[in-house]
């Protein structure tokens, strides 16, 4: 049996960077924390390749994948059965996730050293993104759950503060409040379900619960409450988590807002890892979640399907290019949610696990591209308004192809990333469930368009007089820009059915030329509606949104949601309950105290003078009461 236990370094590398750039950084030249950073992260990023290649190919046999726990450490023990431990856990999902987060992390942390090069706070920015790094590779390396939700609220708090890095902006510290607080009350629901869990079948383990047919859920399934069984109840809540850190609707409000962070950032949290956390939990949780709650997995894949559509439609209308991309990344969250709604477990009906991991891994690369290629722009033209750019593609052709290799890849053109995992996303849907099928369909049409309106209004259209001439980006934010877009080109002939399935067995998987052929046509269409309109200058866009009225301003301001939580939280939560009950806890809980505090004043201020020290006075005091004492025992004794 190959040795795995390095595998422990690959998160314990990024803690250690962290603390020493965290506690010392301030003491030497800002670069100094930015080199320290990046080589800690490739040496992750090597050793996770490694690892990679270790699990898959020189421990490979016949009969499927196993999973491997090199390092297992008793940390709590509540009964003879109930433990908390922690440890790092190597399987198919697990070993796929080290290669993405180290990957999309190391080619952040070079980026950074020209994107945020003379920032101020340039230190604090590299130990929190290895904070970031860290944490994460440990949400994916668990063996456990009550250890992947410890390390789930690390990066909850991580992303908090690289949010907030431009602290002194108001919008970005109301950005960073406004994660935290949706995060965090999903986050609660994830906590019930877990005890909910935990409790009925005395295990946190994954080894113990991904079992197949495993008893253990015997009495979990046999208690409801509200006329829904307990397994249901947990394994919803606990979705309700993964919803509120995958952004999927109607949590999704955070994410948009969470483009206040820089750039990278962008790239590696919003785009690539901390969102497809959602993702990897209930592909985690897949086995409980298709043998013991399956009406929970169909209601996932639906509210993957609405997010996906929900969020393209909204993306056509942006102005802000990290906003579209924002918007995009819910989207194709939300076809991994219904790649996984769609699935079954092992073989071609596992298609749709396959897929959405598939997905997973090419989304990682293109939209991670598509980001560091919207921080190049930036950096060149200081601004994020679309209305301010044009025609770069003379100016920053590395950029522009690299660009342009991104949106073809998630535009789903052959032979690009994209294509091959969502045309096994649709493939999957089109077998299970005919509706989520048609609405990807559409939703892919949707996406071909957004995503070249973007590159059209960037690259093409109006020939800008800029103030100062753009120019292409440094090295150091090129070369992670064309390692992506390999990815983004190549990484679809990774053959992902023969590594990471729902099952841990490989199965043959075959193009489906009834669904690819129509998928390609409608992405082909996508981009010629946006050639049409933005290529070149012109006004149709103008007029054809004009013409659309309400439905067009409606989706501008992405269906009023934002305002909507607004009416709820400050209208009703705030205005008709919260002050109410403050009001009762002034005036009646708070009055009543202070009531007894003032009677209690004045009494004692009346009776104050029987102890004023004179000794006359209390002998008066005590010769009265023995003679009315005397008096009253002769009067009941019968004296009369």
């Amino acid at each position: 049996m190959t040795n795995f236990s390095y595998v422990i370094l690959i998160p314990l590398i990024p803690l250690t960077v962290f603390l020493v750039t965290g506690l010392l950084g301030m003491k030497w030249k800002p670069l100094v924390s930015g080199v320290i950073g990046t080589v800690g992260l490739g040496i992750s990023f090597f050793l996770s390749l490694f690892a990679a290649y270790q699990y898959f190919f020189a421990t490979a046999s016949a009969g499927g994948y196993h999973t491997i726990i090199p390092v297992n450490m008793l940390w709590l023990s509540f009964t003879s059965t109930l433990q908390i431990h922690m440890g790092v856990l190597l399987d198919p999902i697990s070993v796929m996730m080290l290669v993405v987060v180290t990957t999309i992390s190391f080619m952040a942390h070079i980026y950074s050293l020209g994107y945020m090069k003379g920032e101020k706070g340039f230190q604090r920015y590299y130990a929190f993104l290895s904070l970031f790094t860290f944490s994460m590779l440990g949400v994916v390396l668990s063996t456990n759950i009550f250890q992947m939700y410890i390390f789930w609220e690390l990066v909850g708090a991580s992303s908090f503060l690289l949010i907030g890095f431009y602290y002194d902006k108001p919008s970005a510290v109301a950005a960073a409040k406004k994660a935290f607080i949706v995060t965090r009350f999903a986050d609660l629901g994830f906590l019930i379900g877990i005890l909910i869990l935990s409790f009925y079948t005395g295990t946190f383990d994954f080894s113990k619960l991904m079992q197949p047919g495993t008893s253990l859920f015997a009495g979990i399934t046999g208690v409801s409450f509200l006329g829904i069984s307990g397994i249901t109840w947990a394994m919803t809540l606990i979705f309700m988590g993964a919803a509120g850190k995958s952004a999927m609707f109607p949590l999704h409000i955070w994410l948009p807002d969470a483009m206040e962070g820089p750039t990278p950032v962008s790239a590696l949290i919003h785009a690539a890892t901390m969102v497809v956390a959602g993702v990897f939990l209930v592909a985690r949780m897949f086995p409980i979640y298709h043998f013991h709650a399956p009406d929970v997995l169909i209601f996932i894949g639906y509210v993957g399907g609405f997010t996906s559509l929900f969020a393209a439609i909204i993306a056509m209308t942006q102005f802000d290019i990290k906003r579209v991309l924002a918007y995009s990344t819910l989207s194709q969250i939300g076809y991994m949610m219904v790649a996984l709604g769609v699935s079954g477990y092992g073989g071609e009906a596992g298609l749709g696990y396959t897929a959405g991991m598939f997905h997973l891994f090419t989304h990682a690369m293109f939209k991670a591209l598509l980001f560091l290629g919207a921080g190049s722009i930036i950096h060149t033209v200081h601004s994020n308004l679309m209305k301010d750019m044009g025609s770069l593609r003379k100016y920053m052709p590395i950029t522009h192809i690299t660009f342009l290799a991104a949106s073809l890849a998630i535009s789903g053109i052959p032979p690009f990333a994209g294509f091959f995992s969502k045309d096994e996303i649709l493939t999957a849907a089109f077998h299970a469930n005919k509706l989520l099928f048609y609405v990807e369909y559409i939703t892919a049409g949707i996406t071909s368009f957004y995503i070249f309106r973007l590159y059209f209004n960037i690259f093409w259209g109006k020939d800008t007089n800029y103030e100062h001439k753009p120019h292409e980006s440094p090295l150091n934010m090129v070369i992670p820009m064309i390692f992506l877009a390999l990815g983004a080109t190549f990484g679809g002939f990774i053959p992902f059915h023969d590594l990471v399935t729902s099952n841990m067995k490989p199965f043959a998987d075959k193009l489906n030329i009834l669904v690819s052929l129509p998928s390609v046509a409608i992405g082909l269409v996508g981009i010629a509606a946006a050639w049409i309109l933005y290529k070149k200058e012109n006004d149709l866009s103008d007029r054809i949104a004009k013409s659309l009225g309400v439905l067009y301003i409606s989706t501008f301001h992405k269906f009023y949601i934002d305002e909507l939580y607004l009416f709820v939280t400050k209208k009703i939560i705030f205005n008709g309950i919260a002050r109410p009950i403050a009001w009762f806890d002034s005036k009646i809980v708070d009055g009543f105290m202070i009531g007894i505090g003032t009677v209690t004043m004045k009494i004692s201020y009346k009776i104050k003078g029987l102890q004023s020290g004179e000794l006359q006075q209390y002998a008066f005091v005590f010769i009265a009461g023995t003679i009315i004492l005397a008096l009253f025992l002769l009067y009941t004794l019968g004296f009369h």
